[in-house]
């Protein structure tokens, strides 16, 4: 039981859960190399890039929570998070984050040499954006490159080239999460101007950052066209983005300056959900 309690002590500290965010955009660079591309396909390598994602988001967000567990002391909204809580000690923490990040560098030595090379930029990145937002206002697309991460580094995992259609997908994510942990953002902007924080909300308020986040999304919109005409896909992919689009427009109908009350809503549940779908046609756009 207390091995059970202090599993899902650090799934919580990780917040798991969250991988569904990029982690279908890494399934997608994944096939596009095999079935669209044309390169090879094999069980070992997915397995290797879907523990890759698990290790490298496990560790960003324990160093997250670590490198924040001051901060979010003083912030009644992160209060009862695992480490200012003291469910999980901060020196443990710092332990997972280095095994996640050993076992990460590891894992991708056995895929192929560009991943390996290129595995301490994607930890210098993804574990990096934690300290930004002690400096900039663009946190956020920090936040949004490591999660953009995910479809390109997939790609290499398989061709070990870079090609552009991967790269536009991980633009894709870049605006999209953008965008998303902008809204995010909404509910911390007195707390983080209390604190001397940067964030888009606390440089421009929160009506115009969602107006931000609003074009951000267009972009993402725009992004997703451009895909579906370059590439060129055909109905199954169509469908997907349009499920997207939507799903992008009715987060901001949950959201405005005066109301952040559903702001949980637009964050999981709506972006889990479109990334899921949009991944499932996608993919039907490759198979059938």
């Amino acid at each position: 039981m207390e091995i059970q309690k202090s599993f899902n002590n650090y799934l919580s500290l990780v917040k798991f859960s969250h991988t569904i965010f990029a982690l279908p955009f890494a399934i997608i660079g994944f096939f596009l190399a095999t079935q669209h591309f044309g390169y090879g396909f094999s069980w070992i390598k997915l397995v290797f890039v879907l523990i890759c994602m698990v290790l490298a988001r496990s560790a960003a967000m324990a160093f997250n929570r670590y490198a924040d567990r001051d901060i979010d002391e003083k912030n009644p909204r992160t209060a009862q998070r695992e480490i200012p809580a003291g469910i999980i000690r901060a020196d443990d923490a710092r332990f997972f984050v280095i095994v996640n990040s050993m076992l990460f560098m590891i894992t991708t030595y056995f895929i192929n040499d560009l991943c390996f090379l290129l595995s301490p930029i994607a930890l210098l990145v993804v574990l990096g954006y934690s300290y930004t937002k002690r400096f900039t206002a663009l946190c956020h697309f920090v936040l949004g490159l490591g999660l953009a991460l995910a479809p390109v580094g997939a790609f290499i995992a398989v061709s070990e080239t870079f090609q552009l259609l991967p790269i536009l997908f991980g633009l894709v994510v870049l605006f999209w999460v953008s965008g998303f942990d902008i809204i995010y953002a909404l509910q911390d902007e007195g707390f983080d101007k209390s604190q001397d924080l940067y964030s888009i909300p606390t440089l421009l308020g929160k009506e115009r950052a969602l107006r931000l986040s609003n074009v951000l999304h267009a972009a993402c919109a725009l992004l997703l066209i451009i895909i579906g005409i370059y590439a060129p896909f055909g109905g199954w992919y169509w469908l997907g983005a349009i499920v997207f689009i939507a799903l992008l427009y009715y987060q901001h109908t949950l959201v405005t300056p005066n109301d952040l009350s559903k702001v949980n809503l637009a964050f999981f549940t709506t972006n889990g959900i479109a990334s899921v779908v949009f991944a499932l046609f996608v993919l039907a756009e490759l198979f059938l």
